[in-house]
């Protein structure tokens, strides 16, 4: 019998796992599917019950980058004893592990599911080291005769074919255009805006210095990450490379959702739970066709939506973390869900420090706000993932108590669609007025060339570029925003 004051179909987290491989410290370099086999038998232990593994149902991984199987949850399932479980694998996107975490609440809610083992991992680190050494690596390979996984999620084209023909589309270009597009808001001067978000991503480099689970435990001040340095280079303006997210790492989560009904019967104590609350999924329109660039209506929309969910406001929260992959995305999440930017708004450490493995960080934050509700009982964590370039999201919330109504999950579109947008022209010539922009470095620190938003005098949004070191060079030393400029000739070259 489950817990008296709790529906016996109430999903309820009842153990997880985290594991960082140091394999640049000599630590024994493990393939993705065992390192997903290792943090399920460590959240099976962090449970506290009794045979729990060999009761999974389910086996949900989180879609892998550094390697590929044709059923990564077959391998995991027959490693931690459980060969008969059903398995999936999740669409791209760094939103995934929330929205998987939601999709697997609401089945467990409904009885098609009972013990499910979330899990994810990358080794990215092993993988770039085996490449630079010339080794093969001899981790499984599955063959055709292993039908591919069922696939959870939607895919989503992040990049509109007006930024693809500019040659914009990769997130290390596109979130430091869209920091200064916030800096221009907010009506700060370059300089000051560089340490603003310096010293923001010091304060997270604090949390991941406190957090055992980090790749990157050295505290970082706020000059030493504004400041461009031989191992600190300027990547894309103003990011220095301490500023973006670090996938190179060798990291997995997991995390044990079931029944109270199950998580009673397996003998987890009631210290152990943690409930989810309410989840969303919202989805932004592509970056050519937001009507500002720093701004984020799917933000604004799910995140309220998931706190009327859950019956409560922002300031019952009092654990969050942010998706942090870059400053800006953490700007953007602040300021659409009513976040003081001075409060601290991770839990991890972020992408940068505690480490970024591609679309599974979501998994560890989700995690580690697990064990710190159950250090803070009854208390409320919110976590925020994000796909894509500020492209798709997904919110949870996260308690000790559980939901007054049960989980409840909604995908709000109506009130995203109907924000307004731009029109973005892919031929224009002529005179504009620089929106934002970012200067691309290469690694030796030079600048490469400037990927620019500009506005015609109509309103429409047009992109441009510019190789000349004139231009880049006065975009990075003065206030490039709010300038008048031309669009030339069929690359779109920017004059200013």
């Amino acid at each position: 019998m489950s817990h008296p004051s709790v529906d016996p179909r109430t999903p309820v987290i009842i153990g997880v796992g985290q594991l960082s491989q140091r394999v640049d410290r000599g630590e024994p370099s493990l393939e993705p599917a065992a390192m997903m086999a290792e943090v399920a038998r460590r959240a099976a232990s962090d449970s506290g019950g009794r045979d729990v593994l060999a009761a999974l149902d389910s086996v949900r991984v989180v879609a892998l980058i550094s390697w590929r199987y044709r059923d990564p949850g077959a391998v995991v399932a027959a490693a931690v004893g459980a060969p008969h479980a059903r398995t999936a694998v999740t669409t791209m996107g760094g939103n995934s592990p929330q929205a998987l975490l939601s999709r697997t609440a609401l089945d467990i809610a409904a009885g098609r599911a009972d013990a499910v083992l979330i899990c994810g991992a990358e080794a990215g680190r092993s993988r770039r080291a085996a490449r630079t050494a010339g080794v093969e690596l001899d981790w499984t390979v599955q063959d055709e005769s292993v039908p591919v996984a069922e696939v959870i999620g939607t895919d989503l084209e992040m990049s509109h074919p007006a930024e693809l023909a500019r040659g914009i589309g990769l997130p290390v270009q596109v979130y430091p255009l869209l920091d200064v597009a916030g800096r221009a808001a907010a009506g700060r001067a370059p300089a000051d805006h560089v340490a603003h978000i310096a010293r923001l991503w010091s304060r997270f480099s604090a949390v991941a210095a406190a957090n055992p689970h980090a790749w990157d435990r050295v505290p970082h001040p706020a000059e030493e990450i504004a400041t461009p340095a031989p191992d600190n280079r300027m990547v894309g303006y103003p990011y220095t490379k301490l500023m973006n997210s670090n996938a190179w790492v060798d990291q997995a989560a997991a995390i044990l959702l079931t029944s109270a009904e199950r998580a009673d019967a397996l003998g987890v104590p009631r210290d152990r739970w943690v409930f989810p609350l309410a989840g969303t999924d919202t989805v932004e329109p592509f970056v050519s066709l937001r009507h500002d660039l720093h701004r984020s209506p799917a933000i604004r929309v799910g995140g309220r939506r998931v706190l009327e969910l859950a019956g409560i406001g922002i300031d019952d929260v009092a654990h969050v973390d942010l998706y942090s992959c870059f400053p800006s995305a953490v700007q953007i999440g602040a300021a659409e869900l009513g976040l003081d930017i001075e409060r601290p708004l991770t839990v991890t450490g972020g992408l940068t420090f505690a480490g970024g493995p591609w679309n599974d960080y979501v998994t560890h934050a989700i995690a580690t706000i697990v064990e710190v509700v159950r250090a803070d009982p009854g208390s409320i964590g919110l976590c925020s993932a994000n796909g894509g370039l500020v492209s798709k999201h997904a919110f949870g919330l996260y308690s000790t108590e559980p939901p007054v109504h049960g989980f409840r999950h909604e995908a709000p579109r109506a009130e995203v669609d109907a924000a307004p947008r731009r029109e973005v022209l892919d031929d224009h010539e002529g005179p504009v007025t620089v929106e934002a922009y970012t200067v691309m470095h290469d690694r030796g620190g030079e600048a490469e060339v400037a990927l620019v938003a500009t506005l015609t005098p109509g309103g429409r949004r047009v992109w441009a570029r510019s190789t000349d070191p004139a231009v880049m060079g006065r975009l990075v030393a003065e206030e490039g925003c709010g300038r008048p400029a031309e669009v030339a000739g069929p690359e779109a070259d920017l004059r200013i």
